[in-house]
């Protein structure tokens, strides 16, 4: 147990590096696009870009990783790649001018816009996707309900305390300082920093031990250097080509995967969606939001004006409630094991949404930078839910398969159909042709069926009803429903919750004039969460109103 808790910290230290990150940029961002002169309506939609892309590949990177093989693992060869998109992505954005000033003589804006853009929707996918192996290689380790719950406990630990440092970076001024005048400004300090950060957290990734028990198909080679320590970066660069290609093989698998989505999936997809999609409205837009509505400033005007200082001065405290909000999910990580022990899973998911509704009603009609400011640091009451719950249900479902997945045509464990037969048709067994592959021809049947006749005794009734086990053999088989799958779907939610206000907010800002539109949808979005939250499997009693 000592060894997985110490696999468990290196792979959550990338998701603590990888959340500070997101975080930092998550306030950074708006303001540089706004800045560059990009209109607020598409500053929303290069905000949603990053999670389209990840919607499309997120579940090829889940199903693929489900079925890949390596002597580095499953996981890791999908990890890697995606961290250094997110290195590559931390690199431009605060150089952006610089590097085009190397690159073209263009007095133009757009060489500039364009290169940033690029550099934003890198970061932002590779950042977001690489979650999803990540998350699986917890499931791996922890596959049970209880150590599952317990291990996703700390992942959502990990991803509040990486969205403390983050927020806390940027809540600071450090305009005043003169090495961050002599790197560039506040923008390009802050980005240095990230870079090494990143880079602490991702070396720890070389001493991850991926579990080798029950993978089939693995030799034993691979599993005996499944375990490895600083191997080299060449040979993982090697695994590219291998791992590009198997993302390709999968898309009609995936397709096959997902038309065939269970129920208890998909009732959590949906909840899922609408609760991130009102959180994401908060947490997208609250700088942009508080800097606008509450401090009256001017995003596009030139720095050193009041517009722009009045804006400046809202983003940090933007910053300061988003820190504050990750700290109260930092605390809920800590006792959210006992919560769901002392209150259940079905009341604390549904507390976390009403409650989500309750902050953004107060926001949207509140002026008071300090009431607003508690209600975005309550939200991280339902932060910490969706990074724990949806996962812990997975896992639930996946480790009782026969009962959540039953009726399901992709249930992992298979389907077996019992033929109730009657002892006096018993003899006729042996000249009988099976078309399903059980028994075929005329040599009997099986051995098993043979010794069930011999040891039946004459003088029983006829009547005498027999249970077989028949496992009928499918002239296809049908695709395999990998744990990795499924998390995938669920951070696929996660993703659309960011794509679609990204889209249609910016549009219905700049129609009513008024920031105010993105807590009014947050609470309108958190209604219909409520609803949706409701119809989710918990328990296996549940199962009945999914029938």
């Amino acid at each position: 147990m000592h060894g997985r808790n110490s696999q468990l910290f290196l792979i959550n230290s990338l998701t603590f590096g990888l959340e500070v990150c997101l975080a930092a940029g998550t306030i950074f961002i708006p303001p540089m696009l706004l800045e560059a002169g990009v209109e607020e309506r598409f500053m929303t939609m290069v905000l949603g870009v990053g999670p389209v892309l990840g919607l499309i590949f997120v579940p090829l990177i889940g199903s693929a990783s489900d079925s890949f093989r390596s002597k580095y693992g499953r996981r890791r060869p999908f990890i890697w790649p995606l961290c250094m998109g997110v290195l590559l992505g931390l690199l431009i954005i605060p150089q952006t001018s610089t590097l085009v000033g190397l690159l073209t003589n263009c007095e133009c804006r757009w060489p500039q816009i364009s290169l940033l853009v690029f550099a934003i929707c890198l970061m932002e996918f590779c950042g977001q996707a690489c979650l999803t192996p990540l998350e699986a290689l917890v499931s791996d380790l922890f596959p049970g309900e209880e150590e599952s719950r317990w291990a996703f406990s700390f992942h959502s630990l990990m991803l509040s305390l990486g969205g403390c440092v983050g927020y806390l970076l940027t809540a600071v001024d450090w305009t005043p300082s003169d090495t961050v005048v002599y790197l560039g400004g506040p923008e390009a300090f802050i980005f240095i920093v990230l870079t090494f950060i990143f880079l602490a957290c991702l070396m720890g990734t070389t001493f991850i031990c991926e579990k080798p028990t029950g993978e089939v198909g693995v030799s034993r080679k691979a599993k005996s250097t499944a375990c490895f320590c600083f191997c080299p970066v060449l040979p993982r660069l090697k695994l590219l080509p291998r791992t590009i290609f198997s993302l390709l093989n999968v898309f009609p698998q995936l397709y096959s995967l997902c038309s065939r989505m269970p129920k208890v999936i998909a009732r959590l997809f949906v909840a899922e969606l609408c609760s991130w999609m009102a959180l994401m409205s908060i947490m997208l837009f609250y700088a942009d939001f508080v800097g606008e509505r509450l401090y009256g400033g001017v995003p596009s005007e030139n720095p050193g004006s009041l517009g722009r200082t009045r804006y400046d001065e809202g983003v940090r405290m933007a910053s300061l409630g988003l820190f504050l909000q990750c700290v109260t999910s930092v605390m809920f990580s800590l006792v959210m094991e006992r919560m769901v022990l002392c209150i259940g899973p079905r009341k604390l998911y549904l507390s976390s949404v009403v409650l989500l509704a309750v902050s953004s009603a107060v926001m949207t009609v509140s002026n008071s930078i300090v009431l607003v400011t508690i209600m975005v640091a309550v939200t991280g009451f339902t932060f910490c839910t969706l990074q724990i719950l949806p996962y812990t249900l997975t896992c639930l479902y996946h480790s009782n398969a026969q009962v959540f997945f039953a009726n399901e045509r992709d249930n992992p464990h298979g389907h077996h159909r019992v033929l109730l037969i009657k002892s006096s048709e018993m003899p006729s067994m042996s000249t009988q042709k099976r078309t399903n592959g059980c028994l075929s021809g005329t040599s009997g049947g099986t051995s098993k069926t043979k010794h069930l006749q011999s040891n039946i005794p004459a003088s029983l009734s006829r009547d005498l009803n027999v249970s077989v086990t028949m496992e009928p053999t499918p002239a296809q088989p049908p695709a395999i429903r990998g744990i990795g799958t499924d998390i995938a779907i669920l951070d696929s939610a996660y993703l659309l919750s960011q794509v679609l206000p990204s889209l249609f907010l910016g549009s219905l800002v700049q129609l009513f004039q008024s920031v105010t539109i993105y807590m009014a949808c947050a609470s309108l979005l958190s209604v219909v969460a409520v609803y949706f939250s409701r119809k989710i499997v918990f328990e296996k009693a549940d199962m009945e109103a999914c029938r």
